[in-house]
């Protein structure tokens, strides 16, 4: 990876974890759902007027934004206002891998190897010790709404994985589109609409501050660099950086929000950490690639080639243009399971919030 390449990733993990922090901001100006909502009708708009027509079926598009933009997001933003700090979100989130490998076992039938086995039970046991930790000081209901958003986002990456988008950027921006109105719904519903007009007219200069950093920045340039970056280089090179979206988010929350971090959390951050390396960065099994048998040399003293047989006159003569055309062959596909939106998942890679 050229170090231009190299600094753009570090840059798009760096942008992803300080995302918790700016989203726990963002809750102290908005609602949580309608926080949420704000952030994909930012991101969807003006960008679904400049990616192009939708290159994946409307089913997959509509799936992805219930599961990812209304579920996932929805229990992350409710979960972080209810109480779970930022920088603990950002780590625990990660989870997401070890819910993607259960779900593609059961839908995709992949199944994992003794490795990623063992790297998911690493990773359940830093939840245990991130669970004991929030349980201590923190509610641990707001820590339960940010495990099921990983596993929410867990069964966003398989349907992701599924609907195979051939551009990341242009599948994460029509999905935005979904999430808005159901999630406007329930903001109503729940939140309130005196509660949601009272924001909206106490919009401040930060309030917008996060609102655009959350659409624009986390979404709109982290997963289009993202996915730049994995149509140049493999799954496996790229993946590898979403491990720095906690080590970031957490830094950021200390730094800016005076989260402190205690031993039990740099336990678990180890713990999750590893146990996510090796449920997402392990190598899988492919098929043997079938090698094209090479022409035989000719034995020495022979001709270089062999000169055509006489045309048989009892076979008709087939006109050059009826003869098949022979295309060059192409790279293979990109592993789809980008996203992102918001990171790295089983076979590839995204982190995000």
């Amino acid at each position: 990876m050229r170090p231009a390449h190299l600094a753009l990733a570090v840059l798009v993990a760096a942008v992803w974890g300080v995302n918790f922090t700016v989203v726990e901001i963002g809750l102290g100006h908005f609602p949580p759902l309608l926080f949420s909502a704000l952030r994909f009708l930012v991101a969807a708009l003006p960008a679904v007027f400049f990616v192009g027509r939708p290159k994946v079926a409307w089913k997959w598009i509509v799936a992805v934004g219930l599961v990812l933009g209304v579920a996932k997001f929805g229990l992350l933003f409710t979960g972080m206002d209810s109480g779970m700090p930022a920088g603990l979100s950002s780590l625990v989130l990660q989870i997401q891998s070890v819910f993607t490998a259960a779900v593609a076992f059961v839908v995709l039938g992949e199944r994992p190897t003794p490795v990623r086995l063992a790297g998911m039970a690493v990773a359940l046991a830093g939840i245990g010790v991130a669970a004991v930790d929030e349980g201590a000081s923190g509610p641990l209901g707001a820590f339960a709404l940010v495990v099921a958003a990983a596993a929410c986002w867990g069964v966003s990456n398989v349907l992701t994985r599924k609907a195979s988008p051939p551009d990341a950027l242009n599948f994460m921006v029509w999905v935005s589109t979904v999430p808005v109105l159901p999630l406007l719904a329930l903001s109503l519903l729940t939140e309130g609409p005196s509660r949601d007009l009272a924001a909206l007219r106490e919009l401040d200069w930060q309030g917008a501050g996060t609102v655009v950093y959350v659409a624009w920045i986390t979404t709109v340039f982290g997963f289009g660099a993202w996915g730049w970056l994995l149509h140049r280089h493999p799954a496996s090179t790229v993946a590898p950086f979403s491990l720095l979206v906690p080590v970031f988010g957490m830094s950021s929350a200390a730094l800016f929000l005076g989260e402190s971090v205690s031993g039990l959390r740099w336990c678990a951050a180890a713990l999750l950490v590893g146990g996510v390396a090796l449920t997402s960065l392990t190598p899988t099994r492919t098929a043997p690639t079938t090698r094209t048998a090479r022409p035989a040399r000719p034995a020495p003293g022979a001709p270089e080639t062999s000169p055509a047989p006489p045309p048989d006159p009892t076979r008709p003569a087939v006109h050059p243009a009826a003869a098949p055309a022979v295309h060059p062959p192409v790279d293979p596909p990109v592993d789809p399971l980008v996203h992102p939106v918001d990171v790295p998942a089983y076979g590839s890679a995204a982190a995000g919030s």
